[in-house]
């Protein structure tokens, strides 16, 4: 067998680990306890990527076996947790629903490997950078298990609609969110984000109000955090559509201005 990257195959494992545990604690009908992991599956797969690139231990098995984890942790693991939690009640629907999602996350990660490849190709990695720079092709596998994770968290904690309205919240959210996935949307990725980049003093402060936050209600933080960003990505996409891409053809479609005379 080939050598390997250890640790960001690691923490690529503790990802698929905990995706497991998950699906265990689900089938136990702890709800509250599958949700966390797989909030600690979500922050692992967050890791294991950027820490692979800091260290260059990137490498076509370490793609591979990400996308098999975020398959269990973001696909099957929170579809289980949606079934046994609410959508059993629904009968052969809920089961589609939760199928479903399955289907989706699969597809998405699947579009993810072969764009992967894709950057093995000089010419066709320049293209999908400059086409694809600073965002997510569809909704991102883990962040759709958030916003299912942290419902059920906050109907927990909070107890916000009656188990009933909490079935049909739920019901609609796994299939929206699974549509989201395989979707052309753009949804901000961060990786271009230079965190080297110089800037004010109070900006600081932004992590600091999060974590006091999250201290002091985890579970009402992460899920205004993981809703905020499903909402500004879908008005951001409005306004690309709507907006920006007209003036682009509106720009391209003018004569250009030479600047000589007749």
């Amino acid at each position: 067998m080939k050598k390997i990257y250890i640790l960001p195959n690691l923490i690529t494992t503790a990802n698929l680990v905990f995706g497991f545990l998950a699906m265990v604690a689900a089938y136990q009908s702890d709800f509250t306890r599958a949700c966390w992991y797989i909030i600690i599956a979500a922050i692992c797969d967050s890791l294991d990527g950027r820490i692979a690139r800091f260290a260059k231990a990137e490498s076509s098995f370490g793609v591979q076996y990400d996308s098999l984890s975020d398959l269990t942790s973001f696909g099957i693991a929170p579809a289980l947790i949606l079934f046994t939690y609410s959508l059993h009640s629904f009968s052969r629907i809920g089961v589609g629903v939760s199928a479903f999602y399955v289907v989706c996350a699969a597809l998405r990660l699947a579009r993810f490997n072969v764009e992967a490849e894709k950057k093995n190709d000089p010419k066709q990695a320049e293209t999908l950078r400059k086409s694809r720079k600073g965002y997510f092709q569809g909704l991102p596998s883990p962040a759709s298990a958030g916003l299912v994770v942290t419902a059920i968290l906050m109907q927990h904690q909070f107890y916000l609609f009656p188990e009933a309205v909490m079935g049909y919240f739920t019901l609609v959210l796994g299939a929206l969110v699974a549509c989201l996935m395989i979707t052309g949307i753009p949804f901000p990725s961060f990786k271009e984000v230079n965190w080297r980049a110089k800037g004010k003093a109070w900006i600081l402060l932004i992590p600091l109000v999060i974590i006091l936050f999250l201290i002091q209600a985890p579970e009402a933080t992460l899920f205004l955090i993981g809703y905020s960003y499903l909402i500004l990505s879908m008005f951001w996409a409005c306004y690309l559509f709507f907006f920006r891409d007209k003036k682009q053809e509106q720009g391209a479609s003018s004569p250009a201005f030479t600047g000589g005379h007749e």
